[in-house]
């Protein structure tokens, strides 16, 4: 899988809906109809913090993802736009 540029902005895609859960988080595409399972409470913030971060670390960095640990959630939301729940943000 490739990875994704962390220095660009993404965001959750329009028809996604986020439910919070004790393990994470169920992610819903109501286009696609496919779930997604978070099962890291810090990726459940990177995600929740995209769509206000000019970047996906910035995102990464509001919600607290040590340096080391970039490359796992680099792979994590690679994953997410590969599933089209995440999608590269075009606007500010």
């Amino acid at each position: 899988m490739p990875d994704l540029d962390l220095d660009r902005a993404w965001d959750l895609h329009p028809q996604v809906s986020v439910r919070p859960e004790p393990f994470g988080a169920l992610l819903y595409h109501f286009g696609t109809r496919k779930l997604s399972f978070l099962k890291d409470r810090m990726l459940l913030e990177v995600v929740r913090s995209l769509k206000d971060s000019p970047s996906a670390r910035a995102a990464c960095a509001a919600a607290g993802v040590p340096d080391p640990d970039l490359p796992r959630y680099n792979a994590a939301l690679a994953a997410l736009v590969q599933s089209s729940m995440v999608v590269e943000r075009t606007t500010p």
